[in-house]
C-alpha cells in the first residue's frame, strides 16, 4: 500500500456529465437517450406517476373520506389537566400550556373542555370553550378570556354583504 495512492481518483465534487459532445465523451451521438422511442424525441416528458402504462399506484390505492385543506386544527385541553399543571392565581395562556406540554404541535385554535374538576382560581385564555368548562372555571372563581380566532372566508363574505346592504 502506497500512502499517496490511497485517495487517488477520489474527488470531492463529481464532474457533471457533458452530454452530446462527440463520441469521445461516451455520451455523444444519441446523448444518453437511446435509439428512437418515446424518450428520444425532443420535448418528450411523462407524468411523474406514469408507470409504463399499468395503473399507477396513486390511482390503485383506495381513497376514503374527505380531507378539508382549509379546516382549522383544534388543540384540546381538559379542565382536569389545567388543574394538575397550574397553581392558584396563575394565568393559563397558549405559551404557558405549550411550556407545560399540554398544547403540543401546530394548531390554529385551542379549545378547553370540561372533563375533570377545577379546584383553583385561574385566568384561562383560549379560543373556544365548552359550556361545562366555562361553568367549572367560573364556579372555581376563575376568569374566562376568549381569544380572537382566524376569520373564515364565510365570515368575511358575511361581513362584506352586511356592509353592502348598509351602504
Amino acid at each position: 500500500m502506497i500512502l499517496n495512492e490511497v485517495h487517488r481518483g477520489v474527488r470531492r465534487n463529481k464532474k457533471r456529465k457533458r452530454i452530446g459532445r462527440g463520441p469521445g465523451s461516451g455520451h455523444g451521438k444519441t446523448a444518453g437517450r437511446g435509439h428512437k422511442g418515446q424518450g428520444s424525441r425532443a420535448g418528450s416528458s411523462q407524468h411523474p406517476t406514469f408507470q409504463g402504462g399499468s395503473m399507477p399506484l396513486v390511482r390503485r390505492v383506495p381513497k376514503r373520506g374527505f380531507n378539508n385543506r382549509w379546516g382549522l386544527r383544534v388543540a384540546v385541553v381538559n379542565v382536569g389537566q389545567i388543574d394538575q399543571a397550574f397553581e392558584t392565581g396563575e394565568e393559563v395562556t397558549l405559551e404557558a400550556l405549550a411550556a407545560k406540554n399540554l398544547a403540543r404541535g401546530r394548531f390554529d385554535l385551542l379549545k378547553v373542555l370540561g372533563d375533570g374538576e377545577l379546584t383553583k382560581k385561574l385566568k384561562v385564555s383560549a379560543h373556544r370553550y365548552s359550556k361545562s368548562a366555562v361553568e367549572k372555571i367560573e364556579k372555581a372563581g376563575g376568569e374566562v378570556q376568549v381569544l380572537p380566532s382566524k376569520t373564515t372566508v364565510a365570515q368575511k363574505n358575511r361581513e362584506r354583504k352586511q356592509k353592502s346592504k348598509a351602504s
